[in-house]
């Protein structure tokens, strides 16, 4: 009897390690007969980006389980806010761009499923902006664009995975754009500090949340 209960606890502990021996984000288990906009609005911590999804127009292609499946490194609520105070802008002052703001949403999406025993395994990934994220693993953290840690990883959905990202995500700047100091997002531009802007003000907005079907433009 001892023996079974030792082996159940054995047992028990190996469902809930993190990515890897190497990798120490949370795991989360989500819900997969759910989609990742259901799950995304359903947790406050991302109501942020649910929102910027909704002013972009690109909540589509994630609400249905017949959608291509996506991984979506998703940025929480305080990741949003800690770049508005970095950027040292209030929601009147941001400048609503949607073709920027989608660059910068689709910059943290993924094609397929990619679970963190798959992400601990690569040294880049192209994301459906067309732009490639950096990925390493330094001290167990898995970091992308070298200072966005995963924290939580393997939110299941029915067309997909989430994993929860401490900062925002923005795209490289293009050649002809001013550089300039900016937090740790992986990226240095004036444009893109307007990308930023723009997608927080997505998030200073009432909630967002349509069934619009529209294909995300790479």
């Amino acid at each position: 009897m001892k023996k079974k209960l030792v082996l159940l606890v054995a047992a028990a502990a190996a469902s809930v390690l993190p990515m890897t021996a190497s990798a120490s984000a949370a795991p989360a288990a989500g819900d997969p007969t759910k989609t990742i906009a259901e799950q995304a609005s359903a947790d406050p911590q991302f109501s942020t980006l649910v929102a910027a999804l909704g002013a972009a127009d690109l909540v589509g292609p994630f609400d249905a389980c017949t959608d291509a499946k996506t991984t979506v490194f998703a940025p929480t609520n305080d990741a949003f806010a800690a770049a508005l105070t970095a950027l040292g802008m209030t929601a009147d002052q941001l400048l609503a761009d949607t073709e920027l703001l989608t660059s910068v949403l689709t910059y943290h999406v993924v094609s397929g499923a990619v679970d963190a025993a798959t992400v601990v395994g690569l040294t880049e990934a192209t994301t459906l902006n067309g732009a490639k994220i950096s990925i390493k693993v330094v001290d167990g953290t898995v970091l992308l664009n070298d200072t966005v840690k995963v924290t939580t990883t393997d939110i299941q959905a029915c067309n997909g995975i989430i994993h929860v990202i401490d900062a925002v995500l923005l795209p490289p700047a293009a050649p002809t754009a001013p550089t300039g100091e900016m937090p740790a997002t992986g990226a240095a531009s004036d444009t893109l500090v307007m990308g930023a802007a723009a997608l927080l003000l997505g998030g200073a907005g009432a909630l967002l949340i349509s069934r619009r079907r529209r294909p995300v433009n790479a």
